[in-house]
């Protein structure tokens, strides 16, 4: 039978003090698709059109950067290392960093050209550093996009250009740049800089939120005539970090307002908050035919919860696990989900893990709780 147990957590008292009673408010942005989350709780605080199939312009760089970067983490290629420059690359149409075939350029120059210039040239010279072809490339991007759960997305370029089958959704560029953001911390940094020079040629960073806004650290805008004005942004108030992406506004203009708009809401109207450290004890469960009676459970990876400021007392957990539960148990082995309810509609489902490996117990123990089970 399964059990369900009400969780006592001490931290509702802790986030009604924290709260104020501000009312939420509804917030309408000017795009055609936008969504805000908060980075540490992955909850989403604001969407519209969430899942519906978008154009993403140069957005697709936060892709090709995250394979490039892969490729650097696993010495596939170099920061140092000069790549050649094919003339597919250099006679690359848009968004340029004018790298030219004679001329010694590094992949961390075209990174950077990529990330500060969205440079096309630079994503074609990439690609063909690091899998020979653009082609070979967008296969590998294809794949990372299976593995990252952006069921919404499919790639046939580097650079973000135009096509039928290029596509991609506000929900699936927020994983992305959240993973560029995890995996990846010793690069990310490169999303605010706000200008790059190459080939005597400087050009500023297009996100004009790194300059009226000292919270905001990246990360990219996107044009095409079909996309509209399209922006990915980051940023960090004190612990708290949100990402913000908008896509399909009508200028460069409203994308940088719309985007500060909607982080401002979400700073100013939820408050998240540190619930449990990974490894914490949330409970101990009784445990059958084990070398011990019961095990301790808890959470695998931190757990953070956001929540509109003022409905803390609203907040309720509860615990559901399977009985009964009989040994072996292996440390990190779900067990049960502790799901977290607020105003009585379900937000977050968190797995509930063993901390401990509990062996099986000797033949009498074992046999005793066969006994005990069948009139339990």
């Amino acid at each position: 039978m399964k059990r369900l147990l009400p969780i006592v957590i001490c931290l509702i008292a802790f986030l009604s003090a924290q709260v104020s009673a501000q009312q939420q408010p509804d917030i309408s942005i000017a795009a055609k698709a936008y969504m805000l989350s908060d980075y540490q709780s992955g909850q989403v605080l604001a969407s519209k059109n969430a899942h519906e199939r978008v154009e993403p312009a140069s957005l697709t760089k936060l892709m090709t950067a995250y394979i490039v970067f892969s490729a650097l983490k696993q010495n596939r290629v170099r920061l140092d290392q000069v790549v050649p420059v094919s003339n597919r690359a250099w006679r690359m149409i848009g968004s340029r960093m004018f790298i030219e075939p004679n001329k010694e350029v590094t992949v961390d120059e075209l990174i950077r050209g990529m990330i500060v210039q969205s440079g096309n040239d630079a994503c074609i010279a990439l690609a063909e550093a690091v899998a020979g072809s653009e082609e070979v490339f967008v296969q590998m991007m294809n794949q990372e996009a299976q593995r990252l759960g952006m069921k919404d997305t499919h790639f046939m370029n580097t650079t973000g250009l135009p096509h039928p089958d290029h596509y991609t959704s506000v929900h699936d560029l927020t994983l992305l740049a959240a993973a560029i953001i995890r995996d990846f911390p010793e690069f990310y940094p490169l999303y605010s800089l706000k200008e790059y020079t190459y080939n005597n040629i400087t050009q500023p960073n297009r996100n004009r939120l790194l300059w009226l806004d000292p919270h905001v650290d990246g990360m990219k805008t996107g044009w095409t005539k079909t996309a509209g004005y399209c922006l990915i942004t980051s940023a960090k108030r004190d612990k708290r970090r949100l990402i913000s992406v908008i896509m399909g506004t009508k200028s460069a203009g409203e994308r940088s307002k719309e985007s500060q708009r909607l982080l401002n809401y979400g700073f100013q109207f939820y408050d998240t908050v540190h619930l449990y450290k990974k490894g914490e004890v949330l409970t101990s469960i009784e445990l059958w035919k084990g070398s011990q009676d019961v095990f301790k459970a808890g959470f695998n990876a931190d757990v953070y919860f956001s929540i509109p400021k003022g409905q803390a007392d609203n907040l309720k957990a509860t615990m559901e696990y399977k009985q009964p539960l009989i040994a072996p148990i292996s440390s990190g082995q779900e067990v049960g989900s502790v799901k977290f309810t607020l105003n009585d509609q379900l937000v977050e489902v968190y797995p509930l893990v063993a901390l401990e490996e509990v062996g099986e117990g000797n033949f009498v123990e074992r046999a005793w709780d066969s006994l005990k089970l069948l009139f339990n």
